[in-house]
């Protein structure tokens, strides 16, 4: 990516060393890096060796004040419950016609999917198209359900999944840069106590290696990790 004259002139006067939430949120809102209101993020470096056996990371965090963002919800489920979708505001709702949709065209324009446990058997031959993207329903991340509404209100209300990558780090949405500083600390407080929940019991140690947060297109700040986060 090609920074511009915005992002380097923040880079000059960035915090060196790790700061408070606090501090980071105030430089990151002071210290756009584009005119449109981008996203806020929070980045997680949690180490190689947690790619190795069962220590991989996921959960899910309910942001406080929102994401900011216009979440598109897909259900997959049929009767009542795809009924239920419906009325809680589900953008896609179907069963056979999604999944062939997904599994032969790979349609993936929404941002969840939620099935019904009884709808997972024809889910799975989503699996190579869903899966890579992060979008297959799991029942760790409550995107397996047969309370559809709920699941539906809970994404489209501030429900955010998250998931380690590879190398061992993890990014998170916190919100909107426009968002006033106690929501987007607020926001961020909640991410930090769900990563630091999904601690595998097998890892010992430090936990959350390192810290920071950012701006779509702005500098990275770094964060002081919590004591609770070894």
């Amino acid at each position: 990516m090609k920074h511009g004259k915005k992002y380097f002139n923040a880079l000059k006067k960035a915090p060196k060393k790790a700061v408070s939430i606090e501090e980071a949120v105030k430089f990151v809102k002071a210290n756009p890096g584009a005119k449109f209101d981008e996203t806020v993020d929070v980045y997680f470096r949690l180490g190689k060796d947690l790619t190795k056996g069962d220590t991989a990371v996921r959960g899910v965090v309910k942001l406080p004040n929102g994401s900011g963002k216009t979440v598109r919800v897909a259900v997959f489920a049929g009767g009542d419950a795809a009924e239920a979708a419906k009325a809680a505001g589900a953008d896609f709702v179907g069963l056979s016609d999604l999944v062939e949709k997904v599994s032969k065209e790979g349609w993936c324009d929404f941002d969840v999917a939620i099935a019904t446990v009884e709808a997972m058997k024809e889910v799975r031959k989503c699996a190579r198209v869903l899966g890579p993207r992060g979008l297959m329903p799991n029942p760790k991340t409550g995107t397996v359900t047969d309370d559809t509404a709920t699941a539906v209100k809970e994404a489209k209300g501030g429900k955010v999944d998250f998931r380690m990558d590879k190398t061992g780090n993890l990014a998170v949405i916190a919100g909107k840069r426009s968002f006033d500083d106690a929501a987007l600390v607020g926001n961020i407080k909640a991410i930090v106590s769900a990563v630091n929940s999904a601690k595998p019991a097998s890892v010992k140690g430090v936990f959350i290696k390192g810290m920071s947060i950012s701006s779509t297109m702005g500098v990275g700040v770094p964060v002081i990790v919590a004591a609770d986060a070894e």
